[in-house]
């Protein structure tokens, strides 16, 4: 398919009632393309994608579950712990945003909810995911739009069709003129935004977004954090969000989990009983933002 890569950034699935230690018949297809797995990472495309395109999460395999969660990585210089028994239920729909120190296992914790890696015990439930990372890899040569859709062109989708898929979102998340840019001709927050585009076209219910915005200056990820809200609001999926930012993780998440330094544990799960449009001045907001750095201070 005109050149298509056949292996990156991945959307995966971890089988539902899986055994403990153990993420069944993990299914990966490609989402975030471009991106390399990460280290002892093995990309298994053993089924074509389903049909991709947005979809609300209100089906029964929506949610996240892990229970009793232990993660090690056995290195030449001895083992490494990187999670430690974590317990943690994310509700279909529900936007859960995780925080903790450098190192503390949150991007494995990703890795796990879409089957990119198995536990060492414990076991993991997760509906089919997509992850975001960091950068946005986005390839030089294609278009914007070209970006956007390339989830619908691996998954047989023909040229025109994908990119008519991908252009409504373009207009809703104010991209609209610029599907024909390549990414050197775009902001920072643009680039973010049409690789958003191109994770929601990977069709998941769940999303697993990796400090998506960490790349970005202050003033782009504010206007990051509104347009993400948004788009959420717009087209609802079960989003586990990693991010180093307490207080972006007070805006954006219906909760917000608290790991410990390695190997990560949770030692706090804080509700944001605040309604949406929400802004980091907001007392509820600025409350949470403490409860979560206490909660940090204490663990650490």
């Amino acid at each position: 398919m005109d050149g298509l890569p056949t292996q990156g950034g991945l959307a995966g699935r971890a089988g539902r009632d899986s055994a403990p230690g153990q993420v069944r018949s993990a299914r990966l297809t490609l989402s975030t393309c471009g991106a390399m797995p990460s280290k002892g990472v093995t990309p298994l495309i053993d089924a074509p994608p389903t049909a991709p395109g947005p979809k609300p999460t209100a089906v029964p395999d929506a949610g996240i579950g892990l229970d009793g969660v232990t993660r090690t990585y056995r290195t030449g210089r001895g083992q490494v712990p990187a999670l430690d028994g974590v317990t943690l239920q994310v509700a279909p729909g529900e936007v859960c945003a995780v925080v903790g120190p450098s190192g503390c296992g949150k991007s494995t914790l990703l890795e796990l909810v879409c089957g990119l890696q198995a536990p060492d015990a414990g076991t993991v439930h997760a509906g089919p995911a997509a992850l975001m990372f960091q950068r946005d890899l986005l390839l030089p040569w294609r278009t914007a739009l070209d970006n956007a859709a390339l989830p619908l062109r691996i998954a047989g989708v023909g040229a025109v069709a994908a990119r008519e898929q991908a252009r409504p979102l373009f207009a809703e998340l104010g991209l609209a003129g610029f599907e024909q840019a390549r990414p050197r001709e775009l902001s920072g927050g643009m680039r973010q935004r049409v690789a958003f585009v191109r994770t929601l076209l990977a069709g998941r219910p769940v999303l697993a977004l990796d400090e998506p915005f960490a790349a970005l200056d202050a003033l782009t990820r504010a206007e990051a954090q509104s347009w993400l809200s948004g788009a959420l609001g717009r087209e609802p999926r079960t989003v586990l969000l990693v991010t180093h930012d307490v207080e972006e993780a007070a805006v954006l998440g219906d909760r917000v989990v608290v790991l410990s330094p390695r190997p990560g544990r949770v030692v706090a799960d804080i509700a944001v009983p605040v309604p949406r449009p929400r802004h980091r001045t907001d007392p509820g907001i600025v409350g949470v933002r403490e409860q979560a750095l206490g909660a940090l201070g204490a663990g650490a």
